[in-house]
């Protein structure tokens, strides 16, 4: 395909039924096809990867605007649609009491997909400045949500997720927590033994993009076999992060 320059995409929020589905069909395409997910309520007649918290969440969606194809998504919870859901879709994994209980505007992110000719380009820089603005608008301190390592084989993670561990928890008062029924300790290698270098290659650039932003994890890390990965929490306060970051971060959509 040819390449494609920031005037070729657009951002806006799904307001229809359709535009719901053009997100599902990605993510069935991303988490589904590509990378062996499943689920519940996975549609592989229809091609879509979907859940019952769907309705719930705003669905950012990234077009190509030479094709009207969705290239491009992320879906946003507010606090106020996980009441109406009864929770958060981190709640599933993780115990998010810290978080709740912080008295801070809270913002979970989740499903988050390139298509895969658009990767390592310009299309997650617009993704990102939308979700900039999303977040200036609701006025969130904090972001969170489930981030994953493709696969289950948690000895061919142990560098990344020591890693983590060691250089990346959160702190206490948002140190979310894995279930204690699936439960996955990620202190799987002393500090002092931890190859940095190829640990960070392991670790999945969205995950890198967020600690580049001063993101950090929770304590432990969730095994989803549905989905045929490893999961770990990602939180960041949007208060920590450099003058540098927050540039980046808030970069206006070109």
């Amino acid at each position: 395909m040819a390449h494609a320059v920031a005037a070729d995409f657009h951002v806006k929020l799904a307001q229809t039924a359709e535009e719901l589905r053009a997100a599902q069909r990605l993510r069935y395409q991303v988490f589904v096809r590509e990378l062996g997910g499943g689920g519940a309520l996975v549609d592989h007649d229809a091609e879509l990867e979907r859940d019952e918290l769907d309705p719930f969440f705003d669905h950012l969606l990234l077009y190509d605007q030479r094709t009207g194809s969705v290239v491009g998504v992320y879906r946003l919870m507010r606090p106020e649609k996980a009441r109406e859901a009864g929770r958060f879709y981190s709640e599933g994994e993780y115990d998010l009491a810290p978080l709740l209980a912080s008295g801070r505007r809270i913002l979970e992110l989740g499903r988050s997909c390139l298509h895969p000719d658009y990767r390592g380009g310009m299309a997650m820089h617009h993704l990102w400045a939308a979700l900039a603005q999303y977040v200036a608008q609701h006025r969130v301190e904090v972001l969170f949500g489930v981030a994953s390592f493709h696969g289950t084989d948690i000895a061919a993670l142990s560098q990344p997720l020591s890693l983590l561990h060691h250089r990346h928890l959160a702190p206490p008062e948002l140190r979310v927590r894995a279930l204690d029924q699936s439960f996955q300790n990620m202190n799987l290698i002393d500090e002092a033994h931890l190859d940095r270098r190829a640990a960070m290659m392991q670790i999945p650039s969205l995950i890198k993009a967020y600690l580049r932003l001063g993101g950090c994890v929770g304590e432990g890390a969730y095994v989803d076999h549905a989905f045929n990965t490893v999961d770990v929490c990602l939180i960041m306060d949007t208060n920590q992060m450099s003058a540098r970051q927050a540039r980046i971060y808030g970069g206006a959509p070109q």
